[in-house]
């Protein structure tokens, strides 16, 4: 519950919509943090994870890569809106969402350095949540940071930044887990780009402290009951979940099996180098895209049609890895999904910032919505394993790639249509 009079000691209000542009240099070092996070997310989960599990249970590797990878999102699902909310009532000295940045990433890195040393699948997975925790709490600070500071006016061009970011961060990781020699080397360097890529937003973030006594007290019923946000209250918000838990889950069932892809229906020689190449050359476009389409909705105004389209585009590029499993294919599709999810990350993160239902409570808010981005991570290895794993079976991997990237297909035009839902943004 927003207090009635909410000034803090300098004057500022922490519930108001900012009105006053943030510089450059800030949306440089939000963007450098989010590449070093990312880096420790997507480095595991483009190559490192799948070679960790193929060399502890050659026989079943797609099992464990399900299993790792389904119980880290569950704990992500979970640390994400429980790190916003409480950040949301922080009242440190050094600002809400500076103290768990730092705490997530320190936590995030510790993570990476005991999957280094994990010689066991237990230990294996009990270090992946660790990382999803760490850097999910992390994940709700910053993206906080954008409704506590940004303008309307400029969150779009701030968005394309944000969706650039996880991109460069996927292409770093890659990068890592592909030329450094050993999986634990990999982890090891992750670990320490994670936390040289945080530490200047930590240093110079702008937040704010919250003065204790400003928010009212609250009960631990109280706290967790605040999760619900009723969609008949706030529809918009609901529509907007959807939206992100549907594009989310289409995404990650394209990308998850990506290396196994690579592998076993396309049989390209060197599969590592395949998901270097693929994810350097989706990067460029969603770089381009993101940036280009963020400018472009502040400008216009507008965000639903960016969105409805990019959901398209995704879909093309599905419904092509699933009919033609060859490598120039792979390429080709590689950059429609990077036209596609530029557009997608630059425009739906503004929107959804426009329809937070309460101003005081933006992290847990934004950690609600990140329950769609997790939840699928869950979701996507409990579908795609079993696809695959029978295919492999009854006919051939092929099969059960095509009949995978053909569901993501159904998926992500379903999410271009939910968007049309949202009233309170055009």
């Amino acid at each position: 519950m927003q207090p009635p009079e909410a000034v803090t000691v300098d004057g500022h209000d922490p519930f108001a919509e900012p009105t006053t542009p943030v510089p450059i240099g800030w949306i440089a070092r939000l963007g450098l943090a989010g590449v070093g996070m990312c880096a420790g997310w997507f480095g595991p989960i483009q190559v490192l994870l799948g070679l960790q599990a193929a060399a502890l249970t050659p026989d079943h590797k797609e099992a464990t890569l399900s299993l790792v990878t389904g119980v880290g999102a569950l704990i992500s699902t979970l640390a994400n809106p429980l790190a916003g909310a409480l950040s949301d009532r922080t009242t440190s000295r050094f600002g809400r969402r500076v103290p768990w940045v730092v705490g997530g990433t320190l936590v995030g890195s510790v993570g990476l350095v005991l999957l280094a040393l994990a010689e066991t699948v237990p230990t294996m997975m009990l270090a992946w949540c660790l990382v999803q925790a760490g850097l999910n709490g992390t994940l709700a600070a910053l993206t906080a940071a954008v409704p506590d500071l940004v303008p309307v006016e400029q969150r779009g061009l701030v968005s394309g930044v944000v969706g650039m970011t996880q991109t460069l961060g996927i292409v770093a990781g890659t990068a890592v887990a592909t030329l450094v020699v050993g999986v634990q080397g990999a982890y090891l360097v992750l670990a320490v780009l994670v936390l040289v890529a945080v530490a200047p937003f930590v240093l110079r973030s702008l937040d704010r402290p919250l003065p204790r006594g400003l928010l009212p007290t609250m009960g631990v019923g109280a706290f967790f009951r605040g999760f619900w946000i009723s969609p008949r209250r706030h529809p918009d918000f609901a529509w907007a979940w959807a939206t992100r838990f549907l594009a989310t889950i289409a995404n990650s069932i394209c990308t998850l099996y990506l290396l196994f892809f690579l592998t076993d229906a396309v049989q390209v020689e060197d599969p590592e180098l395949g998901v270097l190449v693929l994810t350097l050359l989706y990067a460029s476009v969603l770089i381009v895209s993101a940036i280009v389409a963020g400018i472009w909705s502040d400008r216009l105004g507008v965000r639903k049609p960016f969105v409805i389209g990019s959901g398209l585009v995704m879909s093309c590029a599905a419904l092509l890895l699933a009919f033609v499993q060859t490598w120039p294919a792979a390429l080709v599709g590689a950059v429609i999904l990077g036209l596609g999810y530029g557009i997608y990350l630059a425009v739906d993160f503004a929107l959804i910032t426009q329809v937070l239902p309460r101003a005081g409570d933006r992290a847990r808010d934004l950690g609600v919505i990140n329950i769609a981005n997790a939840l699928p991570q869950v979701l996507a290895p409990a579908i795609a394993g079993p696809i695959i794993t029978w295919f492999a079976a009854h006919q051939t991997h092929a099969a059960g790639y095509r009949a995978l990237y053909l569901l993501a297909a159904v998926i992500g035009i379903g999410a271009a249509l939910l968007i049309r839902n949202i009233k309170s943004v055009d």
